[in-house]
């Protein structure tokens, strides 16, 4: 072969691999943009995934059209059983889902590969200008992201159009480079109806470059533009496909490394299933290749891309339809091959500390709302450790000191632990408004935190009171109970108002602040009174007026807790 031939080779590999890049960006850019602008649905999503099977797949099937990734999908879904928010049945039905929403990326493949009249690459070459400009002219950050989207999408079919041209510049060039390529795919698939080792190249082509990739997307944009160019046939690009669906698995598998039991079984159901998908329909392509692919011929008449995108299409659905009957059964496959030391049930939630795994962030959007659900987790801890506290003061027993040290440093451990989860979601791709609430979640968390130290502070003087064997007299209990009931409502109406992100509580939180602040002054009212009357000990009195600013301050934390939602509940869609 002449040098020029070996050049024209490597520039059309330099086309291919810049095309791909484009592809794959364009893909990303997308997908992250049309996650940002659906994250409350997302979460509304997931939240009826829990409701049975067809919901699930429902969702598996739509949240991976928006993501553009069934294997990110899988990833948050290991991610979701790890830390318990998701039952093994649950995550089996939206991986099933993860397979069909993934199949849309191959009709987009077809579609710019379509020989129409109109020019559908130019069109979105220009959709992605247009999104470009808006990207640096939109002032509004809902303008700004349908700019990323457009550009998004118009770059995957510019990527697509350039992995086309990089295959027909050296297809459509008659010589000796042309004919070693097409020799060389022919000798590949020269036998339709028996299996070869030629088959088995092509199953495990599919397999490892989706497992380098790390994207079956890709890798089916790719075999669509060989298919285009008349390299490969409907039958070989079909085995192709079939290793893809076996490669994308590699990502979850990976990522559930270092997972409890039950994550690492999520990811070898997603495995078991592909597997099994695969055996159904690679025994009839082998006898009946040939049929099967006249059989598509005759759906999509002399259009190779369309027949690939729809074998994609009912390989997954139809994979999904078989075994969406016998999820126990897969649920049990994974049981069987991932033992459990402790012989849990296979399908049961399991409770772990770790709320906030890290896989999480692949979609930031749903990391937003778990972080949420994690403060309310630590908040309700700092509120029964005050309880305890001031249970401890008014009875003059502190045995449960232990106890209340022990929840102490696990809501210090959980201050820690969210901080650095916020740290981490803060530097991903969120949107404006997530980026809003993960701000207000750090100072949420130092409020949290404030009020388990204070309430540190009500069993030191529980201790002051024992050791001085001083007590409170019968109207400074009582005064006590009263600003602790006005605490406790004041506290149920802040978890209400930050867990479901609802201003509906403020006139209550109002209320309670208010009165928390009153109660404060007729507490230090009375002392003087107490104290002028000689009815109160210096030890009792010094200990109830600190107690009374530090109830006051404990009002003022959790107020602040309800505020920050201000910052951002009427902007949240």
């Amino acid at each position: 072969m002449s040098i020029d031939g070996v050049l024209q080779i490597v520039y059309a590999l330099f086309y291919l691999l810049g095309g791909i890049t484009v592809f794959m960006i364009g893909m990303d850019i997308l997908g992250s943009n049309l996650e940002k602008a659906a994250g409350s649905k997302m979460r509304t999503l997931i939240g009826k995934a829990t409701k049975n099977k067809f919901v699930g797949i429902g969702t598996g099937t739509v949240i991976t059209a928006i993501i553009q990734s069934s294997s990110a999908t899988t990833v948050m879904v290991v991610g979701f059983v790890n830390i318990g928010l998701m039952t093994l049945t649950q995550a089996t039905s939206i991986i099933m889902g993860a397979n069909i929403g993934t199949t849309i990326t191959a009709f987009i493949s077809a579609l710019s590969m379509g020989n129409f009249e109109l020019d559908i690459t130019a069109v979105f070459a220009l959709i992605a200008f247009i999104g470009l400009m808006l990207t640096l002219f939109a002032k509004e950050e809902k303008s700004k992201r349908i700019g990323y989207i457009l550009a998004g999408l118009g770059m995957i079919f510019v990527g697509l159009y350039t992995m086309s041209f990089s295959v027909s510049n050296l297809t459509e060039t008659p010589g000796e480079v042309r004919d070693a390529i097409v020799n060389m795919f022919a000798s590949i698939g020269n036998n339709k109806s028996t299996l070869t080792w030629e088959i088995l190249v092509l199953f495990l082509l599919g397999l490892v470059l989706t497992g380098i990739m790390q994207s079956s997307s890709a890798v089916t944009a790719i075999v669509i533009t060989l298919a285009s160019e008349g390299l490969i046939s409907l039958h070989m690009a079909i085995f192709i496909v079939l290793g893809t669906n076996i490669g994308t698995c590699f990502t979850a598998v990976i990522s559930s490394i270092g997972t409890n039991t039950n994550a690492r079984r999520a990811a070898v159901i997603h495995l078991c299933f592909n597997v099994i998908g695969c055996v159904i329909f690679a025994i009839p392509t082998i006898i009946w290749g040939r049929e099967i692919s006249e059989f598509l011929e005759y759906i999509m008449p002399n259009n190779v891309t369309w027949q690939i995108a729809l074998f994609h299409l009912f390989f997954n659905f139809t994979t999904t339809l078989i075994l969406m009957w016998f999820i126990p059964q897969l649920v049990k496959l994974s049981g069987i091959l991932v033992r459990d030391k402790k012989k849990t049930p296979t399908d049961e939630v399991v409770e772990t500390d770790e709320m906030l795994d890290k896989r999480l962030l692949k979609t930031p959007a749903i990391a937003v709302g778990q972080a949420r659900k994690e403060i309310v987790k630590m908040g309700q801890k700092a509120f029964g450790n005050y309880k305890l506290a001031i249970e401890m003061l008014l009875s003059g027993n502190t045995d449960k000191k232990s106890e209340f040290a022990e929840n102490e440093a696990h809501i210090n451990e959980l201050d820690k632990y969210i901080t650095q989860f916020l740290v981490k979601l803060s530097s991903e791709d969120i949107s404006g408004l997530d980026e809003t609430k993960v701000s207000s979640f750090y100072h949420v968390t130092s409020d949290i935190e404030r009020v388990g130290d204070y309430a540190e502070n009500i069993v030191e003087y529980a201790e002051e009171m024992i050791n001085a064997k001083a007590t409170f007299s019968e109207h400074a209990v009582e005064e006590i109970k009263e600003m602790d009931g006005y605490i406790s409502e004041l506290y149920k109406n802040v978890e209400m108002t930050f867990a479901n992100h609802n201003l509906s509580y403020s006139q209550n939180v109002d209320m309670a602040e208010n009165s928390i602040d009153e109660m404060c002054e007729k507490m230090k009212e009375a002392h003087i009174r107490r104290t002028n009357e000689g009815r109160c000990s210096p030890e009792a009195g010094s200990v109830y007026l600190q107690l009374a600013v530090c109830l006051e301050r404990i009002g003022d934390h959790l107020n602040n807790i309800a505020e920050s939602v201000k910052t951002y509940v009427n902007s949240d869609q």
